[in-house]
């Protein structure tokens, strides 16, 4: 018999490996959290998936290179993550984050020029992914003349323009009402269908890591550990009316707060970090 030619299994774009963060608080030293392994593919939409506290916006910021790890490691392409760098942009869910004194356009040219590209070269950036994401006849807007949806739009737009390896995307929405946070998961979609980009994304809502991620990282209450991870590349803003999706619902805030399930073994449709 001839052997099997046999394809190695894709390397991942992001590793966590027993990570445990801690940072100074009001009254000492918290640990944030503790033991956390993931891996995060090429393509991945990953959500970081907890209730407030578990320490998912300080995993996101370790993966920012803004907090070194107690102990464990990030590396990002095979390389130690040690400070903050442009192949890792950040979306927050404060919208302050965008200088009222310039354009949109010219909000999003600014990391850019920061980080060396040409003029021009960041001027059709910018133009190209604001086409993008429907602001093309927004550019010389001003931002306190923008809806939440629309400095969302902007900020997403920013964060894309640079290129990085890695979207890291902190609760962008959570700030917007029902409907526009809605259309934000909608066209974030859409954008991911048509560039597939890879993004990290944190959140609280089980709804949203539903429709947002192919793959969700369960993180226990404070301080953060993994309960489970699992797929739902299935699920859609389409599908979130179906019983499919509120079992879904169901099984994940058993695992959250339920204490279901426990590190380390294994039930149908979930898969332990």
């Amino acid at each position: 018999m001839s052997p099997l030619n046999l394809v190695p299994p894709p390397e991942p774009l992001l590793r966590a490996e027993h990570v445990t963060l801690e940072y100074r608080g009001e009254r000492g030293i918290v640990r944030a959290t503790e033991d956390v392994s993931f891996d995060v593919y090429r393509g991945d939409r990953f959500v970081l998936l907890g209730p407030s506290g578990c320490g998912k916006s300080t995993l996101l910021k370790a993966v920012g290179g803004f907090i070194a790890p107690q102990a464990g490691s990030l590396t990002l392409d095979g390389k130690a993550i040690s400070r903050p760098g442009p192949d890792r942009i950040v979306v927050f869910q404060e919208f302050d984050q965008l200088p009222p004194w310039k354009t949109v356009r010219e909000n999003v040219m600014f990391p850019l020029l920061a980080n060396g590209v040409k003029r021009k070269e960041a001027d059709q950036r910018a133009r190209h992914w604001l086409g993008k994401v429907g602001l093309a006849r927004f550019a010389d807007a001003y931002p306190h003349t923008l809806s939440g949806g629309m400095k969302a739009r902007v900020a997403i737009a920013r964060a894309l323009a640079m290129q990085p390896a890695i979207l890291l995307m902190d609760e962008p929405f959570a700030a917007l009402d029902a409907l526009t946070r809605r259309t934000m998961q909608e066209e974030l979609q859409a954008l991911w269908d048509e560039i597939g980009f890879t993004m990290l994304f944190v959140t609280h809502s089980i709804e949203e890591a539903l429709v947002v991620g192919n793959r969700i990282l369960l993180l226990s209450p404070h301080p953060g550990r993994v309960r489970a991870e699992l797929n739902s590349h299935q699920f859609s803003l389409a599908s979130a009316g179906s019983s499919e999706f509120q079992q879904a619902t169901q099984r994940i805030h058993g695992l959250l707060f339920g204490g279901q399930e426990q590190p380390g073994r294994v039930s149908e449709g979930v898969a332990h970090g």
